[in-house]
């Protein structure tokens, strides 16, 4: 059975229920339906992204896909509920309400990664979760939009942030990330300038390669899935803020001082499980 061999810098295992322990996380994609039910179900040859529950309106989860997967390279599979990783944006209040949606949630991307184990092929549907509550995420992804917007001086431009290089360090070597399309998202500001010097010479198009470390999100214990069940709902709770994005002008950075979060479960005994298995 092949391991991962993640990097002491790059992955790890979740020591606790804080959302403060985490960046970026990854877990079979059938283990995220299990332990998140009231956010995504499987219906037949459809994955639902579900609203999220009365108690938490604000709350759950913001899964960006093109709208289909293969699951665990198998079965063809239609998604609902998501939202689009590639956008185009037109106006002032079409950036704000997609900054918004970015940041208030945590975000799910699904890609699939084949392994050799014992010579025989498997491919696994595997949920990455990016937690845009932890500074160091964060600060990436608000200082991507914000860096953009003040080199194209008012002018069209593109975004992307990519998570493939992240991913891909997770596994061991020879793993092959089949979708690893699937791990970005971008969107494209189109300006009403009657110069567009900077799209027309393709320098408004950037890229930020989002770096982080990556936690085990398996569990192979009830303890371990109760703990890791805690955490996704801690995380996915809604997200309080102070100011508005409606009052962020284009080339203004954030300055928002947000307690992002609440450490307040009772600390739990350890995650010390060994890598995930990915046969």
């Amino acid at each position: 059975m092949a391991k991962p061999s993640p990097s002491p810098s790059s992955s790890g295992e979740l020591r606790g229920p804080r959302t403060c322990d985490c960046e970026l996380a990854l877990l079979p994609l059938r283990q995220l339906l299990l332990l998140q039910p009231d956010c995504f179900q499987l219906r037949g040859d459809q994955l639902a992204v579900l609203r999220p529950p009365r108690h938490r309106p604000a709350g759950g989860f913001t899964v960006l896909s093109d709208g289909a997967l293969h699951r665990d390279g198998q079965r063809h599979c239609r998604l609902t509920g998501h939202f689009q990783r590639d956008v185009e944006l037109t106006s002032h209040h079409d950036y704000k309400d997609y900054r918004e949606t970015i940041l208030s949630r945590p975000l799910v991307f699904f890609t699939n990664v084949r392994t050799n184990c014992s010579s025989k092929v498997s491919e696994k549907t595997y949920a990455l979760i990016v937690n845009t509550r932890h500074p160091k995420i964060r600060r990436q992804i608000e200082h991507g939009m914000n860096t953009v917007i003040s080199s194209v001086f008012g002018e069209s431009y593109r975004l992307r942030f990519d998570f493939q290089e992240v991913v891909k360090n997770f596994f061991p070597p020879g793993s092959h990330l089949v979708t690893r399309e699937d791990l970005s998202f971008s969107y494209e500001f189109k300006s009403d300038a009657l110069f567009d010097f900077f799209c027309w010479f393709g320098i408004s198009k950037n890229t930020v390669a989002v770096t982080g470390k990556v936690l085990n999100f398996s569990n192979t214990t009830p303890e371990k899935k109760e703990i890791i069940t805690m955490f996704l709902e801690k995380m996915s709770e809604p997200y309080v803020r102070l100011n508005s994005f409606s009052d962020r002008k284009f080339s203004v950075t954030s300055r928002d001082s947000i307690d992002v979060f609440n450490c307040s479960l009772t600390p739990q005994p350890s995650l010390t499980n060994p890598p995930v298995r990915v046969c």
